[in-house]
């Protein structure tokens, strides 16, 4: 089981729902991204949200349409995306992948991007995706990564402190066992060469990021 969690990001940034939709998939929005949902005729397994951005007539088509409603207060310790990302990891699905989480709030964005650390302690693969991006998290170890003519960019930044070790192979840019910080930018849109690199580290957290032009 994969899970899809669907927020109500601005709508331009999320690619089109129903091209990545699979059977294996379990659809969940949060706040406005129910309606985006439902825009694109998928009818979500679970909402979750406070609800804030909807009009009162979305908010009761939406609950017209759907059996399972979580409604929450505005004020709370957790946002609405964290709460539905909670959910998503008690269920122990394969991977759990974001959409609508970037663009718009600064704020949001820089919390929906440490909420990926929750697939390090979970050991579930979390992915966000946008018209433009992947971005996922790595610990230390090997990893390959095939070229993709969608995402022919790829980038690199420690997400701790320090990341020990980076060795990139395959790549038009390669690196061997250098030790990135913070404030670096040195890992920033590489290439593949091959069809297949990879990328190695002995310390530290990793986020990977795969682009468009």
């Amino acid at each position: 089981m994969i899970i899809h969690i669907v927020a109500g990001g601005p709508v331009e940034y999320i690619p089109e729902l129903r091209k990545v939709h699979q059977d294996n998939v379990v659809w969940v929005g949060v706040d406005r991204g129910v309606h985006y949902l439902l825009e694109e005729n998928i009818t979500p397994f679970k909402a979750f949200g406070d609800f804030d951005s909807v009009t009162e007539v979305e908010l009761s088509e939406m609950k017209s349409r759907l059996k399972d409603i979580n409604i929450f207060p505005s004020e709370k310790n957790e946002t609405d995306t964290e709460i539905a990302m909670n959910w998503a990891i008690k269920q122990k699905p394969t991977s759990i992948v974001l959409f609508g989480v970037t663009g718009g709030r600064l704020d949001h964005f820089l919390g929906n991007v440490q909420l990926l650390i929750k697939g390090i302690e979970s050991g579930i693969p979390i992915k966000i995706c946008d018209k433009q991006n992947l971005l996922y998290l790595k610990q230390e170890g090997v990893y390959s990564f095939k070229k993709r003519q969608d995402y022919p960019y790829i980038s690199f930044l420690p997400v701790t402190a320090t990341v020990t070790a980076l060795t990139l192979e395959g790549v038009k840019y390669p690196l061997k066992n250098r030790n990135i910080k913070w404030g670096d930018t040195l890992c920033i849109s590489n290439e593949l060469d091959n069809e297949i690199g990879t990328f190695s580290f002995k310390d530290g957290i990793l986020m990977v990021i795969r682009s468009r032009d």
